[in-house]
């Protein structure tokens, strides 16, 4: 009797709808699930200090002490950032109101002077407010100080892991000869995770500060405020330089017209073409391992899931996928070339030498 097999159109109709449901159950506990990812993330970044420190003699407190602190330093620093950003657009957004109508009103004579009429000119511009602008702006920026709104519950999850930290790297390293699919996966995820939370902060740190000496030399308010803004939404996939760019740019064009917005948008695009497409990938090499496609679909997913917090980890995140569903499994190698989008290695597993 032959053997009956499931029809493919099946398996992959059933696999969707269970990912939908994840997804779907992710996102109702994502106050939780966040701040847990987060932890996950930044334990990892910091593991070289903690090893540093273990190869070093360190005494025990130390391993966790010091690595967490750093971290809480990190988290602080983010937070009074974000909070000083909105702080300065409330108190900004009365200055520029005059400046932002006399903006449109000269975009409505170069309209007119194209011959567009003055009935489609008023009612295209008239959806434009100064104000909606700012609460728009504003509302980016308490989605992004949402992200760490559960800070002590980052750092109890902080603790925790870094106290179970090298227990779990023994149990790890023991696991290695029953699992070796499953433990390289993990190591795969841990390396890529460390080395792309590392290289991007390095490169983002570059662009950052050269961004706020091109922002001081053409008088942009808050250069050092939009450098490191910059900065944090260098973690954002494909459309975190735009989000860097929108508010200098912006006030560019009210404090000093069109040509230094021109010379604002002309100089981030300078800096992060040369930095973060011709010199950061041959230090990244292929630490993401994910093509352009599945990443910015991360970012839509991932955003979706967890928020803007989504944003900032879904590189991240969707490593952690790739290593449980399919660098832990022997067969996968063409599930990861059509992730990743390189053919796989004929004779090495995929990314095993990552």
């Amino acid at each position: 009797m032959a053997e009956q097999r499931v029809p493919r159109a099946l398996i992959v109709l059933v696999c969707t709808a269970a990912a939908v449901i994840v997804l779907a159950g992710m996102q109702a506990v994502q106050s939780i699930l966040g701040p847990v990812i987060l932890a996950l993330t930044l334990v990892i970044a910091v593991s070289p200090l903690r090893e540093w420190l273990y190869r070093r003699k360190a005494p025990g407190w130390m391993l966790i002490a010091i690595p967490l602190l750093v971290v809480i330093v990190v988290l602080l620093g983010m937070i009074a950032i974000l909070s000083f950003a909105a702080a300065q657009l409330a108190i900004l957004a009365p200055t520029y109101a005059h400046q932002f109508n006399q903006v449109i009103a000269d975009l409505q004579k170069w309209l007119a002077g194209l011959g567009y009429g003055a009935a489609e000119i008023n009612r295209a511009l008239s959806s434009i407010d100064f104000g909606k602008l700012i609460d728009v702006a504003q509302s980016v920026f308490s989605g992004l100080l949402g992200v760490f709104s559960s800070l002590f519950l980052i750092v109890i999850m902080l603790l925790a892991m870094s106290l179970d930290a090298p227990i779990y790297s023994r149990i790890m390293a023991a696991a290695r000869d029953d699992r070796p699919a499953l433990i390289m996966a993990f190591t795969t995820f841990t390396h890529k995770t460390r080395r792309y939370l590392i290289v991007s902060t390095i490169f983002g740190a570059i662009c950052s500060a050269l961004d706020i000496v091109a922002l001081y030399a053409l008088d942009v308010p808050l250069p050092l405020l939009w450098g490191v803004f910059a900065l944090i939404t260098n973690y954002v996939p494909n459309i975190g330089f735009f989000l860097g760019l929108i508010p200098p740019a912006l006030l560019g064009l009210l404090e000093g017209g069109p040509k230094t917005m021109i010379l604002v948008i002309v100089a981030y695009i300078a800096i992060n073409v040369v930095i973060q497409s011709f010199i950061q990938p041959k230090f990244l090499g292929d630490a993401v391992g994910l093509s352009t496609t599945i990443t910015f679909l991360s970012l839509i997913v991932w955003t979706w899931v967890l928020g803007p917090l989504g944003a900032l980890l879904a590189i991240p995140l969707s490593l952690l996928v790739r290593a449980l569903l399919v660098d832990s499994d022997p067969n996968g190698k063409w599930a990861a070339a059509l992730v990743s989008g390189r053919l796989p290695s004929a004779s090495k597993a995929p990314d095993a030498a990552a």
